[in-house]
């Protein structure tokens, strides 16, 4: 695939969670699909990226923005904000009906025509502070 096309891969990828369609972003994912921070309660390959954006949908009620679209290669980077609201259990951590809006970045591989690699890194800060888990500041 072209790097465009990578491209275009990654955002048909947001797209269908933003459109909570996580059944239909198995169909993106080599079944050998490679996640470097998984979630608690994640499976592995094609079944576990299901796993992880069925916990993300039912507890966060999350909404991506791309911010920025980066690619060489076989390797694509998204920077973006997520705003929702945690409205069921997260990672053992009951729902706050608090709204939230923190940053990340993630790097995805291209295999063929389907995702088969991930890694990503957040300001779990920001968000743990907008959920009311961390102790107010002095």
């Amino acid at each position: 695939m072209t790097i465009d096309q990578n491209k275009e891969l990654v955002r048909a990828f947001y797209g269908l969670l933003n459109a909570g369609r996580v059944e239909a972003m198995g169909d993106l994912v080599i079944a050998e699909y490679v996640e470097h921070d998984p979630l608690p309660g994640q499976g592995e390959g094609r079944d576990g990226v299901l796993d992880r954006f069925s916990i993300l949908t039912s507890s966060l009620a999350p909404r991506f923005t791309i911010d920025d679209v980066i690619a060489e290669e076989d390797k694509v980077v998204v920077r973006w904000t997520n705003r929702g609201t945690h409205v069921g259990d997260f990672a053992g951590i009951p729902a706050t009906g608090r709204t939230f809006t923190f940053t990340g970045i993630d790097i995805y591989r291209i295999q063929g025509d389907r995702l088969a690699e991930h890694w990503h890194v957040i300001d779990q800060l920001a968000l743990l502070g907008q959920l009311g888990l961390l102790p107010a500041m002095a």
